[in-house]
């Protein structure tokens, strides 16, 4: 009895392992079958040269690529912009802030429209540190410049700062390079406001303009001292109808400001202009203006040397985001921070003792 209810055991629980092999297999199966795939990355050489060939939809892949946060991504946007290191550095880089509501968006539009007209090819890459905040704001660019964005030399490429200046410093610098490997002879960097994020694009063009208003007020013109010693030319805007005379006043009166101030760019000498966005004057005078700069400043050294330390200092600035990167991912830090802050807060310690303890347990 026993000798025949062993087989039949034992091929019950065959037939179990059966089910239950099957059923594994069949879970197996379909969380293979959900298992996101990583998606095949683009050949890095073939997306180059359609970037430099200029296919609009394979320049904003790479610049995607140049924005992503992916690590992989971010690896692949690094070997992608190597290879096209050497085709940069050709385009005329301008920035361009001022207060909100002095019209640069129009400005914009006008400035880059005429360009375009002329045969240039113009990006736009705007940018607002507070974007990831305020939902968003940047995007409403590429509607206010509907026009401009329908032009065939045009590209308008909102970029934005993931919330940290740094961010607007690598990759609105990673996709202005992109953009100019796609042969862009000139690209627009505009702010968003007026503040910090000015000294940081400052830090990565050739030409800075600020535009202003007539009669903004004694607390706007405040605000616009320490913006108008980074300026390279000052632009008195919406200079039409009734309020032209008052344009011109305002202009001679930044004039005999900017002659008391160091000039922004060794060399040259930082002028106002007025013009009007609407009625597109003054435009033409202002890029006549950029050209010369261009012309003088290439002649003398100066825009070679300034492009030579803005890259010195990119490099520096990178240097400073991985060493805190690195510094808040150590696994010390992660596990001993809230403890060291908590202590601080208490007075147990000082914060320079907190740092000194934080410090000396990743360097062991």
């Amino acid at each position: 009895m026993d000798k025949k209810e062993h087989p039949s055991n034992e091929s019950a629980m065959h037939v179990m392992k059966g089910i239950s092999s099957s059923h594994d297999g069949f879970a197996s199966s379909k969380r293979k079958r959900f298992r996101k795939k990583a998606e095949d990355l683009p050949d890095v050489h073939e997306l180059a040269e359609k970037v430099q060939a200029g296919g609009r939809n394979d320049l904003a892949k790479a610049i995607t690529f140049i924005e992503s946060n992916l690590q992989r991504h971010y690896d692949y946007g690094q070997e992608l912009l190597q290879q096209l290191l050497p085709h940069t550095g050709k385009a005329i880089r301008i920035g361009i802030t001022g207060v909100p509501g002095a019209g640069k968006s129009t400005f914009i539009e006008s400035f880059g429209h005429m360009l375009c007209d002329r045969g240039l090819k113009v990006a736009v890459l705007a940018i607002d540190p507070s974007s990831s905040i305020s939902g968003g704001s940047i995007l409403g660019d590429k509607t206010r410049m509907e026009q401009l964005a329908k032009h065939p030399n045009a590209f308008i490429r909102p970029s934005p700062s993931s919330g940290t200046l740094g961010g607007v410093h690598r990759k609105t610098r990673e996709t202005m390079l992109i953009c100019e490997a796609a042969g862009f002879d000139v690209i627009l960097i505009e702010t968003v406001g007026v503040g910090q994020s000015e000294f940081i694009v400052r830090s990565m063009v050739d030409f800075f303009l600020l535009i202003v208003l007539t009669g903004a007020g004694d607390e706007l013109q405040g605000m616009k001292k320490g913006i108008m010693e980074l300026a390279d030319a000052i632009v008195v805007n919406k200079a039409d109808g009734a309020n032209k005379k008052l344009a011109e006043k305002t202009k001679r009166e930044f004039n005999q400001v900017l002659h008391m101030l160091q000039p922004a760019t060794k060399g040259w000498e930082s002028k106002a202009f007025t013009c009007s966005a609407i009625e597109r004057t003054g435009i033409p005078e202002l890029w006549e203006t950029i050209q010369e700069f261009e012309e003088k400043t290439k002649a003398s050294g100066v825009f070679e040397e300034r492009r030579q330390l803005q890259t010195r200092e990119w490099l520096h600035t990178l240097i400073t985001e991985q060493l805190r990167t690195n510094f808040y991912n150590h696994p010390y830090v992660k596990g001993n921070l809230t403890r060291m802050e908590s202590q601080a807060m208490s007075g147990e310690v000082t914060p320079a003792q907190a740092v000194e303890e934080l410090f000396s347990n990743i360097y062991k």
